[in-house]
């Protein structure tokens, strides 16, 4: 696929191959931008890391919406939580949750941790994704009454006759989530914390979403035979 005619990064001074390899090769692997500098100076290029920075901010919230486009249905069991996200030294949260096969479901980035967050985030996710059979979350009381709330609201837009949503509702029962999130935050260690929301958000969204490419939740007949790169590729078409 020749980047260089992509619309996605018409007017660039570099081509757009390179714009891409530089925001794979963030999201995907334990680099710091100043590391990505000089990679790609070996290869005789120079570009600044904040010139890179502005890449991933620029262009991953992009390839996150081709993906949602293209993203496999998920199973009806999720397993809910949040993890602990360092932001200029402040401790946010990141909500998040998975199927039973372990595929994503949805995530949502957030200052606070309350009940008007979690409601936010099932209140997505089950526009997003539809209606669940069962739900595990933890002892959260307000987790418990935000999804309890949003199901209702969602069986009532549908006009489901479906059956009352099954919580599980146990710190023990969601060990499957909380060593998916060690994935996340196994990335997130090079960065040191972040430096602004903004960039918290957008960023988080691009690990996440190479996350979901190497579960294989890109739909396409071809899609799970082909690397991370040519993934990344289609994206950008």
């Amino acid at each position: 696929m020749d980047l260089r005619r992509n619309r996605v990064f018409k007017g660039r001074h570099f081509e757009g191959a390179l714009i891409l390899l530089c925001v794979r090769w963030y999201l995907a692997y334990g680099l710091s931008l100043r590391d990505l500098e000089e990679m790609i100076a070996e290869r005789g290029i120079s570009v600044d890391h904040s010139t890179i920075h502005r890449w991933v901010l620029r262009y991953t919230p992009q390839l996150l919406n081709a993906f949602n486009v293209r993203k496999r249905p998920v199973m009806g069991e999720w397993h809910v939580d949040e993890t602990y996200i360092n932001v200029r030294g402040v401790w946010t949260y990141l909500y998040r949750a998975i199927d039973k096969s372990g595929a994503t479901v949805d995530f949502l980035f957030s200052a606070t941790r309350n009940l008007k967050d979690a409601t936010r985030f099932f209140r997505r996710a089950y526009i997003r994704h539809g209606l669940p059979v069962q739900v595990t979350i933890d002892g959260s009381p307000t987790n418990l009454e935000a999804d309890q709330r949003c199901y209702a609201e969602a069986r009532l837009r549908a006009r489901s006759n479906s059956l009352p949503l099954k919580v599980r509702q146990s710190r023990y029962m969601n060990n499957r989530i909380e060593q998916d999130h060690r994935r996340i935050k196994r990335r997130l260690r090079p960065m040191l914390g972040f430096k602004s929301e903004h960039a918290a958000t957008i960023i988080l969204g691009g690990i996440e979403l190479v996350h979901m490419i190497r579960k294989g939740q890109l739909n396409g007949s071809d899609a799970r035979n082909l690397s991370l790169a040519d993934q990344f590729d289609r994206l950008a078409a």
